[in-house]
């Protein structure tokens, strides 16, 4: 038995994909990620970018993320914990945890990293965490690096979570861990019932609010902000990488526990600290999400629009209310060949496929911008009309 045998091209679905002229993966973009991108020396409407409020391309932020090049230099040469922690990351933090309305945060190096790092340093032998059943990959490889067990619940269903916690013993620590916004499907989680109960059985709380960071709540805090239950919520994850127009990641909560991660978080402590560019282009992206709410109000209206003119084309949107569009058209292979067509047609969106979804429920994900114009989201209607009809997914 080679350990490559299973690396060979032709069996793969990478492999049948390419065999079959549908694959839809590492495509090259040569302009930053605005509301039309160029690819192969087309131009595409951009449906497939978590760039929510349009701030990656931002003057201010590119002159912010300069002016940190300038002063810094390219990278710090170090982790955090040792000679890596520049007086910009420190700033971030205090903005973040001021923004926030937490005690203290911890920035890293990746969104991904903060889920390793957190996850895996806080879940002990005697420990338990209780995880959606469609939580993010880094919740569930966070929680798998810990010591503590994880119990999955179905998708959203209190009544499930009830029972796993009621069954838990009562020695044990226990974390309920979710995402704010699920990052497929778009829908939300219900956090005022997760808040409930975690009360109820004296549990912690965290969510991961990589989506809804900057999308979500009157002032752009995310969910908890969104449903009133931030005092119910520990910790809350966030990243730069969507709504902050950069790369890294934070944890936001109380003091202590953050300075424990800190000192135990092992994707913090053995990984270079975040670039200095990404920390300044961060910290603009915060002031404008407070300067510039109008942002988010102009995102939701393309995001309204956008779901009321699929439903009535009669996609499948599931169960979608952010920015984040799902249209489920069956298949694997359907969900490769239409993004192939939609790119065709000028189109750029992303198939979600199993085991990221239940067979059967591969999908098209599409997400949306405050830049967007209702020209690019009409021109991308047509289009998807078009190639929704050629699959035979609408009428």
């Amino acid at each position: 038995m080679d350990i490559f045998d299973k690396c060979n091209a032709s069996a793969t679905r990478a492999g049948m994909a390419r065999a079959a002229h549908a694959y839809p993966y590492y495509r090259v973009i040569t302009t930053p990620q605005d509301p039309v991108v160029i690819h192969a020396g087309r131009e595409l409407v951009m449906l497939g970018s978590n760039n929510y409020l349009g701030l990656t391309n931002h003057p201010e932020v590119k002159e912010a993320a300069a002016i940190g090049l300038a002063l810094y230099g390219t990278g710090c040469a170090g982790s955090r914990l040792l000679n890596g922690t520049l007086d910009i990351h420190v700033r971030l933090e205090e903005q973040l945890a001021e923004f926030m309305h937490r005690e203290a945060v911890l920035s890293f190096s990746t969104g991904f990293q903060v889920n390793l790092g957190v996850l895996s340093c806080l879940l002990g032998r005697h420990d338990i965490a209780f995880l959606d059943s469609l939580d993010h990959a880094c919740i569930i490889d966070g929680c798998r690096l810990g010591f503590g067990r994880s119990y999955k619940f179905r998708h959203n269903d209190m009544a499930d979570l009830d029972k796993k916690l009621a069954n838990a013993p009562a020695d044990k620590g226990k974390l309920i861990v979710v995402d704010g916004v699920f990052s497929m499907e778009g829908d939300v989680s219900p956090l005022p019932e997760i808040a409930e109960l975690k009360n109820r059985y004296g549990a912690r709380f965290m969510v991961d609010d990589a989506h809804g960071l900057g999308v979500f709540g009157e002032n752009g805090r995310g969910t908890p902000e969104h449903f009133g239950v931030e005092d119910d919520v520990d910790l809350v994850m966030g990243t730069f990488s969507k709504s902050l127009a950069a790369i890294g990641g934070f944890i936001a909560g109380p003091a202590d526990v953050v300075d424990f991660i800190k000192h135990e978080a092992r994707s913090e402590i053995f990984s270079a600290a975040p670039p200095p560019a990404s920390v300044a282009a961060a910290s603009k992206a915060v002031e404008i999400i407070e300067r510039e709410p109008e942002r988010r109000k102009q995102l939701w209206e393309n995001t309204r629009y956008m779901k009321q003119e699929f439903d009535s084309l009669g996609f499948d949107t599931g169960d979608c209310s952010s920015p984040v569009i799902p249209l489920v058209v069956g298949e694997d292979m359907t969900a490769f060949k239409m993004t192939m067509r939609l790119q065709d047609e000028g189109v750029f969106a992303n198939p979600v496929v199993s085991p990221a979804v239940p067979p059967g429920r591969s999908m098209i994900r599409t997400s949306y911008m405050a830049t967007h114009t209702r020209e690019h989201l009409d021109q991308a209607l047509e289009a998807f009309a078009k190639v929704g009809r050629e699959f035979d997914i609408i009428s």
